[in-house]
């Protein structure tokens, strides 16, 4: 079961207390709480764990500093949907807001290389009114061989960089727990010119150990890769975990499935699961097309299959694009076959807007069926 309270709620109020003793006493049943800081207001949700069957949710509601209580189901208790669940989803970081509603379009450096490359790209996003970005530091490989990132050698550097050209979030891939402390260490160094989203990548899906040093910290929201080799109830669960930790500022990433019957792309794209996740949980989702598609092959229609593959995802609702951009990919130490170019980035951009329009055209159709059906 779940009580929330009602916003605002101080935790040193008489009703607070008084709400907390009668929890903290009920036979059989183990609490954990939830702080959420919203854009104008602070929930607290206070999640009751074990045997709950036996309570009576109108005695919980009774409660002084109780505003409602929802019974919830096993799975994705903290991230997931559940009966007369009426939390909004998403939340903000840093000026920016992540739901399941708007847009965010992260293009980027999958791996950061040289100075020159992070000042183009941030300029050009500058240039074109976006605010986030992807820069790749810390980056595993599947070879040991490959170039493995430049790691917090170049953290000044880049937020540096963001900073001057306005971005205020960049997704950055992490890799083990002292990254967290290398990159808040060295914002706070330089005054915290832009955010952090720290990405967990599609092999580190089921770290749990790093999932839960993720999900301890709150200072900066997460960004989880759907693994590219288990379920989706599995790569749901591993943002649970998250969750569970107290960081329930979660966004979940389509970034394909590793499969042969996904071939000539890199991986089977996924993003008709968007939708599904939506429904699922109350995290706002994300496509990944560049690592999905992994090429700039182009249909005969003269549009880049990674192109098409982003409509895919944004026309059935997603939140947020990951996508590969480099000034001269030719160069790239990661991925450089797969990137857009800067002189793609205009119409790339207006294409995602272009489609997120018909998202929402396609949603007043089906209000309005449903509105007719009512009748």
């Amino acid at each position: 079961m779940l009580a929330i309270l009602h916003p605002n709620t101080a935790l040193d109020s008489d009703a607070y207390r008084q709400t907390m003793d009668y929890l903290e006493h009920l036979p059989g049943v183990s609490i954990k709480v939830h702080e959420i800081q919203g854009a104008s207001q602070r929930l607290t949700e206070i999640y009751l764990l074990g045997d709950t069957k036996s309570l009576d949710k109108d005695d919980i509601e009774a409660l002084p500093a109780v505003e409602r209580a929802i019974r919830i189901s096993d799975d994705y208790r903290v991230l997931g949907r559940h009966k007369d669940d009426k939390r909004q989803s998403g939340f903000h970081y840093n000026g920016v807001e992540f739901s399941q509603n708007n847009l965010n379009i992260f293009a980027g450096l999958c791996a950061v290389d040289v100075p020159e490359h992070v000042e183009m790209m941030l300029q050009a996003l500058e240039e074109h009114g976006e605010v986030c970005t992807r820069m790749g530091a810390y980056k595993p490989r599947t070879n040991p061989y490959s170039f493995q990132g430049h790691g917090k050698g170049c953290l000044p550097w880049v937020f540096e960089k963001a900073g001057k050209h306005g971005i205020k979030v960049i997704a950055m891939e992490i890799t083990h727990e002292s990254h967290i402390e290398e990159i808040d260490t060295c914002l706070e160094k330089l005054g915290r010119p832009t955010g952090v989203m720290l990405q967990v990548g599609t092999r580190n899906t089921q770290n749990f150990e790093l999932l839960k040093a993720i999900g301890r910290q709150r200072n900066y929201p997460v960004l989880l890769k759907r693994g590219f080799g288990i379920t989706l109830n599995e790569s749901l669960n591993a943002a649970e975990y998250l969750a569970s930790e107290g960081n329930a500022n979660v966004i979940f990433c389509l970034r394909g499935m590793k499969t042969e019957a996904g071939l000539p792309h890199r991986n089977m794209v996924d993003f008709a699961h968007v939708p599904a996740v939506k429904r699922l949980t109350r995290m706002p989702v994300c496509v990944d097309p560049s690592h999905s598609v992994g090429s700039r092959e182009q249909a005969p229609d003269g549009i880049l299959d990674v192109m098409h593959a982003t409509a895919q995802g944004v026309i059935a609702g997603a939140n947020m694009v990951l996508v590969d951009f480099h000034p001269k990919p030719e160069k790239a130490l990661v991925d450089g076959p797969q990137a857009l170019l800067m002189n793609e980035l205009p119409a790339y951009l207006e294409d995602i807007r272009l489609c997120h329009d018909i998202w929402k055209k396609r949603q007043a159709i089906y209000q309005r069926l449903r509105e007719t059906t009512a009748e």
